[in-house]
């Protein structure tokens, strides 16, 4: 197979409404999923029940979420939103598997995405949950050109879920994200866990800077258009090999190797929404460095974080 398979451009997977649509339909992808939707306001797209645990982020603009358990259970929640990712964290829904669910737009051209893992027999162990952006934790990570601002929505110690892990990565402009590398594909106790992951990035022109025509708008072309860089590589037991210039609305897969840096060229702010799940039997984000960058970790003692960080938001 060849590893460009695993970019996914913006416009290259529309399916059942949605803009894009990654799944298990998709081949080589097994655990976790992504769909994204343009809901104008009244506008809706429903998702069957199935063996499938979900969380709804707004990218851009509300969205009422609508959900429907197999008892007869229903849950609902007006997801407020933000102006735009770059505006600062914002609240979502969790889902759970065996739950359908339908998203409707409550504003012009809101944009969202709804975030997915596979449960094994398809049994929630946990309610349907609107968490509120005050509950969100941003963290600050790294130092230096490797500071980033992460929105920690959707991982274990915030949000109750069989198998979903989820957050989203700021990165300003001409920083370096998802650094050192690192990787995340085999079940080692206490140390790794196995999580397919994926990437969907959006990108702007620094917010110091004018803003240029068709920027940060997926598929459209302009004097203007803000990118990123992605890179995944692997071993010799288990290669794979991928330097991606993303966009707004693109997607790269992770399915195993290490993964980083996602870089934020000079004058054009990062953003990526991460979504994982694996097989293993414990729901944890544990990684292992490359040791061959590993050390990179111990010069952010002497660092200062960006001061650009927080994002449209407070920490």
């Amino acid at each position: 197979m060849s590893d460009q398979q695993w970019v996914v451009r913006a416009d290259a997977a529309p399916r059942d409404g949605f803009d894009l649509v990654i799944d298990d339909r998709t081949e080589g992808w097994q655990h976790t999923g992504l769909r994204i939707a343009t809901l104008d306001a009244g506008e809706q797209l429903e998702v069957p029940a199935g063996a499938w645990e979900y969380v709804v982020v707004p990218l851009a603009g509300p969205v009422d979420v609508a959900a429907a358990g197999p008892s007869g259970t229903e849950a609902g929640a007006s997801l407020a939103g933000r102006a735009s990712v770059f505006a600062g964290p914002t609240d979502v829904a969790f889902v759970p598997a065996g739950w359908s669910l339908r998203l409707t737009g409550a504003g012009e051209g809101s944009r969202v995405a709804l975030c997915a893992a596979a449960v094994p027999g398809g049994a929630a162990s946990y309610p349907f949950r609107h968490v509120r952006v005050d509950e969100v934790p941003v963290e600050l990570r790294g130092a230096g050109i490797a500071s980033r601002e992460v929105r920690n929505f959707g991982v274990p110690d915030v949000l109750g879920a069989d198998r979903i892990i989820a957050c989203e990565v700021v990165t300003p402009a001409g920083n370096w994200s998802s650094y050192p590398p690192h990787k995340h594909d085999e079940e080692r106790d206490g140390e790794e866990t196995e999580l397919e992951e994926i990437y969907y990035f959006e990108v702007q022109r620094e917010r110091s800077e004018p803003a240029g025509p068709g920027e940060g708008q997926p598929g459209e072309a302009g004097q203007s258009r803000p990118v990123g860089y992605q890179r995944v590589y692997g071993t010799d037991e288990r290669p794979i090999d991928v330097l991606a210039e993303v966009r707004t609305g693109d997607v790269v897969l992770v399915p195993h190797g290490w993964h980083g840096p996602a870089m934020a060229p000079p004058g054009y702010d990062l953003y990526y929404l991460n979504v994982m799940a694996g097989p293993g039997p414990v729901r944890a984000w544990l990684i292992c460095d490359d040791p061959a960058h590993a050390w990179v970790r111990d010069t952010w003692g002497d660092q200062q974080v960006d001061p650009r960080l927080p994002m449209g938001g407070e920490t």
